[in-house]
């Protein structure tokens, strides 16, 4: 078996308590015994990390028994490249080979059986990192908290893609350049986590098909509220922070699902919002009692000469002209 990421060594040795001490140091803490008779091969584990990403090969060259605290904050998906390893977790338990992928419930008790011989790749993902890329595919939340599927059949094309993906971000790991660049390590991240959103089925699946089968999604309540609030409180010195806060999103969330459900974004709604606000105001007023100036201001444009512009594009007469008629 050929050892991957050994330019990332953590730890080679046959001491198992200082090989339980540094995979917990990237993992987390566990319970790990040898079961059978050791061999003398030595544990073997290398692990780099990028963003919310981490590839590790571990290999305990002896049958162990392995039984972390839950994962909680992270997502693991473990790549036997040799072997068997016997994965209980969730209720559920899973015959991991070449061919099968374990994906243990972060949220799960969990309990491991690595044969002799059980060489792994371990893809870890935060966790937050994974749900936000879901919600950035659907443009909104999901419907239910993300639950993945605890086991991943590597032979359908969604995971041969994937696992293309994570093989060449491996070798340029595995280079001399070593995937330094930042905008090729948020690509690298954010195509890894699309790709298994997209490879293990999950509680979004179906979300996840309907957004991108070419038809027009619904808009969902939540950006919907968005919009009501916008319309609701334009006049008040609103943000899109404010707003976002208010519906329970992110600010790229619902700059997202703006973007996607009303091709617009926040700002431009809200300032679309401002400017009727300051029409029907206009239109309402005594010409004798109120100005295009104080009007503007209320609704919160302070530059009168670019409001003016932006009013003209898109009534087609100017302030005044409105409040004279």
């Amino acid at each position: 078996m050929v050892e991957l990421l050994s330019g990332y060594r953590r730890v080679h040795s046959r001491d198992l308590d200082e090989a339980r001490e540094r995979v917990g140091e990237v993992f987390c803490p566990h319970r790990l015994e040898v079961v059978a008779r050791p061999t003398s091969q030595p544990v073997c584990f290398n692990s780099a990390g990028f963003g919310a990403i981490g590839l590790s090969y571990l290999d305990y060259g002896s049958t162990v028994r392995i039984r972390p605290q839950p994962l909680s904050s992270f997502v693991l998906v473990q790549i036997p490249l040799s072997g068997r390893a016997l994965v209980r977790t969730g209720g559920t338990e899973i015959e991991s080979d070449p061919t099968v992928a374990s994906v243990p419930d972060p949220d799960a008790d969990l309990d491991m059986t690595w044969e002799a011989g059980n060489a792994q790749l371990i893809i870890r993902v935060e966790r937050a990192a994974l749900e936000e890329q879901l919600e950035r595919l659907l443009g909104r939340p999901p419907a239910a908290p993300l639950r993945l599927a605890t086991k991943l059949d590597l032979t359908t094309p969604q995971a041969r893609s994937w696992l293309s993906t994570v093989q060449m971000v491996r070798s340029d790991l595995d280079g001399p350049v070593g995937l330094t660049h930042p905008v090729l390590r948020t690509q690298a991240e954010r195509l890894l986590m699309s790709q298994l959103l997209a490879a293990v089925p999950h509680s979004a699946s179906d979300e996840l098909l309907a957004s991108t089968d070419g038809s027009a999604p619904a808009v969902p309540r939540v950006i919907r509220r968005a919009d009501a609030l916008i319309e609701a409180h334009a006049r008040e010195p609103l943000t899109v922070d404010d707003i976002a806060e208010a519906v329970g999103l992110s600010v790229r969330s619902l700059q997202e699902g703006f973007r996607r459900h009303y091709d617009t974004t926040p700002t431009a709604r809200l300032r679309e919002a401002r400017l009727a606000g300051v029409r029907r105001e206009l239109a309402d007023a005594d010409p004798t009692r109120r100005t295009v100036s104080q009007v503007a201001a209320d609704w919160g444009f302070h530059h009168l000469g670019r409001f003016a512009v932006a009013y003209k594009e898109r009534w087609g007469e100017s302030p005044s002209e409105t409040l004279r008629r």
